[in-house]
């Protein structure tokens, strides 16, 4: 790998200073401070769930946890999903910051109750979402623990796989020999972490589908199968077989399948959702892609 940084090291100054553009693709929005940067209203549908949100992987965490919900019959989980393009700085709005101080996807209105509740934080919502229905969280304390800890492996150790690895392998400017072999480094030994615990049990916190699952799915389901930055060669994948296996499985699910769609701005036109405001939404044609033998994530 050839490292194609500039030959004269960079020396931190003192005091850094915002005088240039940074980040790649990303550059334009990117900036040292928070809030918003205009005004504007987030719209509101006439569901109880307001999911103002992305189909990124973080964003379809939320979806495919609503799926489920209404799957099982949970009507208060009925949602409108709203799309945000984070690339044009709509997650600067201040709606969203209202929603989100944090402006990033994806956010979540709770408008069942009398005073609304903002949830944000994609693991948070989870749990909220979990806690407020009583299912894919369990309830006995050393099961639950179990879940809680492998949601939070998730909220902690997909950084390293996003902006870590993702940034500096397939969206920096230049390739930095050192920062990519940092990352992919720690991306296999997360997969590797996550590859023994699936070789004991078919989920991740245990026998059961849970919380755990929904989050780190969207991430290392897809890393599994080489869909993640177009590495799964440079990653050898291939190796990590029980993480396949489960991510394969739970590629299966209808919810899932659907939940994938939902905000979704890439890839297939007849896999995209770009909002969704009811579960007719998922038009014919699409629902005859919820197909029970899919294996690709």
């Amino acid at each position: 790998m050839t490292d194609t940084t500039a030959t004269t090291p960079y020396v931190p100054p003192k005091v850094w200073t915002w005088d240039q553009a940074s980040g790649g693709r990303f550059a334009n929005i990117n900036r040292p401070i928070a809030g918003a940067t205009h005004d504007k209203d987030l719209p509101r549908g006439k569901h109880p769930m307001q999911l103002y949100s992305l189909g990124t992987p973080n964003g379809v965490k939320v979806t495919i946890m609503l799926e489920e919900l209404l799957a099982l019959g949970h009507t208060g989980a009925e949602y409108d999903a709203w799309l945000i393009r984070i690339i044009e700085g709509e997650q600067f709005s201040s709606g969203f910051v209202g929603v989100n101080p944090n402006s990033k996807i994806p956010a979540l209105l709770d408008c069942s109750v009398s005073e609304p509740v903002r949830v944000f934080e994609s693991g948070a919502i989870l749990m909220y979402l979990a806690e407020k229905f009583g299912v894919f969280l369990p309830t006995e304390p050393a099961q639950r623990a179990e879940c809680l800890s492998w949601l939070f492996w998730q909220m902690g150790s997909a950084p390293f796989l996003g902006g870590g690895f993702g940034h500096f392998y397939a969206y920096a400017p230049t390739k930095i020999e050192y920062a990519i072999n940092r990352f992919a480094m720690e991306v296999k030994r997360q997969m590797d972490v996550l590859n023994r615990r699936l070789a004991e049990s078919p989920y991740v916190a245990g026998e059961e589908y849970t919380v755990a699952d929904i989050a780190i799915w969207p991430w290392y389901g897809a890393t599994a199968k080489g869909l993640t930055y177009e590495a799964g060669e440079f990653l050898n994948v291939a190796e990590y077989t029980h993480v396949i296996r489960w991510a394969d499985e739970i590629a299966k699910r209808p919810a899932v399948q659907r939940g994938r769609m939902v905000n979704r701005v890439v890839g297939p036109l007849d896999q995209q959702l770009h909002e969704r405001h009811d579960a007719g939404d998922f038009d014919t044609r699409t629902q005859d892609k919820l197909d029970p033998a899919a294996g690709a994530v």
